[in-house]
């Protein structure tokens, strides 16, 4: 999509210098208080405290970016919770770590992934799971299983706090080529749900509106936009 207005250039002013994430592909991760501890768990490998460690936070807000940066870095394998089987464990004998999704959608045998997790700890490998809620929260039958996942080292995700939905905000934009000045970020920063979801919804509205009227997004057509996408959330 390119910008409504060709003569507008996107205004320097909007640029935030947040650091990012240093992974192949996440280049585009900005760091912030809400995820720092997170990336650190990124960052860290392999020297963690354990052969395991869970990743926890909210849909949207950057777990599954993380986790994939962890899998670049650690040459891991990949398997939803809800689909390991005895050929995953197969699998993870010819690999030094494993990445393993969404725990918190429901575990295909309990049985096999705290073998999982042992073999880990014996043969000096990694597994990551990753969950959208802390191990202590979870509904986990297998009595070894729960008290492991709950000793686990856990990093957890926050919601987007201002400087970090502001960032996404401008990249959004920016990434639909849309001139966009920073007193509508910043209302859009203090108006909306601090989701990278709705960021990305708010992003679009704003944007198909622009072009329907061929005007730039203002902060009234952002102001809109955000209307919209809260009123269709109800």
């Amino acid at each position: 999509m390119t910008d409504h207005n060709n003569n507008d250039q996107t205004p320097s002013q909007l640029t935030l210098e947040l650091p990012h994430l240093a992974a192949v592909g996440l280049e585009d991760f900005y760091i912030s208080a809400s995820n720092r501890s997170a990336v650190a768990l990124v960052e860290t490998w392999p020297n963690w405290p354990a052969s395991g460690a869970v990743l926890a936070g909210p849909e949207g807000s950057g777990k599954t970016h993380l986790a994939d940066a962890w899998r670049v870095r650690s040459g891991a394998g990949l398997i939803a919770a809800s689909l390991i089987s005895e050929a995953t464990i197969t699998a993870f004998d010819a690999q030094p770590a494993l990445l393993v999704e969404d725990i918190d959608h429901g575990i295909a045998d309990d049985r096999l992934l705290f073998h999982i997790l042992n073999l880990a700890r014996e043969k000096t490998k990694f597994v990551l799971l990753t969950s959208a809620k802390a191990p202590g929260d979870l509904e986990v039958a297998l009595p070894d299983l729960r008290s492991r996942l709950r000793a686990l080292p856990l990093a957890s995700i926050a919601q987007p706090d201002e400087a970090l939905i502001k960032a996404v905000l401008v990249k959004l934009f920016a990434d639909r080529q849309l001139a966009v000045e920073p007193h509508v970020i910043t209302h859009l920063a203090l108006h909306m749900d601090r989701s990278m979801a709705t960021a990305n919804r708010v992003v679009a509205a704003a944007d198909q509106l622009a072009l329907a009227r061929q005007r730039r997004v203002t902060r009234a057509i952002a102001a809109e936009a955000l209307e919209n996408v809260m009123r269709a959330g109800l």
